[in-house]
């Protein structure tokens, strides 16, 4: 979920303030800069961080449609599966899939953002079957997995990073696996909710109106390799493309 960018320089924010068996050593990522420019209000701020990390706000930036959602990826997925998550999702995303992959699944979740890593940990306390650490989705390590779900990541990066973490999200995938992409999508030329949009991603959104624009195979540099399907929510505002391998 998105909000407008305010930089500022922040503290640094420590990956180990909290103890979870679940926690995995991390190495030194840089923060993006479209990341700082555009989203620190929302995503590197950590009082903010902290205030919009709820269910509630999720649910309402998504006009009530974030557990259609979150089912909609948990059809994809098998319990006992090995997960990868390619960003902190804010409310209970994360607690919901984990609880779904049940305690003979594995899910890792990663963030280029060291408050986002700090976050999630604090949350997946007593999850074992969790894993939080520091990585850029583009080159997110540890796989194979036999599923990725990317929750409403791609329309916050540009449009050569969407490349870069589609590539990397496709090529940590086992020969069967598949990634599951939920995200936003052009709505319907009747949807109500179309010229607000238009009007909020002109302003404050400026990676998201390549979304309507392109198919999200588009982005993929070998779309050739993989068996795509597509779905679409809310009178087309949101979409769920699902990539199968082989």
């Amino acid at each position: 979920m998105n909000f407008p960018g305010v930089v500022e320089k922040l503290p640094p924010v420590p990956l180990d303030d909290v103890s979870t068996a679940s926690s995995a050593e991390t190495a030194p990522v840089a923060v993006p800069r479209y990341l700082e420019e555009v989203y620190t209000w929302a995503y590197l701020n950590p009082r903010n961080v902290a205030l919009l990390d709820r269910p509630s706000v999720v649910n309402g930036l998504l006009f009530g449609n974030a557990r259609r959602l979150t089912r909609a990826v948990m059809a994809e997925i098998g319990r006992g599966d090995r997960v990868l998550l390619p960003a902190h999702v804010y409310g209970n995303f994360v607690n919901k899939l984990a609880a779904y992959l049940g305690p003979s699944g594995e899910l890792d979740v990663i963030d280029v953002a060291p408050v986002q890593v700090a976050r999630c940990r604090r949350k997946v306390t007593g999850l074992p079957q969790v894993t939080v650490r520091l990585a850029d989705a583009a080159d997110p390590g540890g796989g194979p997995y036999d599923a990725v779900t990317c929750f409403f990541l791609l329309h916050e990066v540009p449009d050569g990073k969407k490349r870069a973490i589609i590539d990397g999200l496709l090529g940590s995938l086992e020969p069967r696996g598949k990634a599951v992409f939920v995200d936003y999508h052009r709505p319907h030329w009747w949807h109500p909710l179309r010229p607000v949009l238009g009007t909020v991603n002109a302003c404050l959104e400026p990676f998201a109106k390549a979304l309507w624009r392109h198919d999200i195979a588009e982005f993929a540099s070998r779309p050739g390799d993989f068996t795509w399907s597509k779905r679409t929510y809310f009178g087309g505002l949101y979409q769920k493309v699902v990539a199968r391998r082989g």
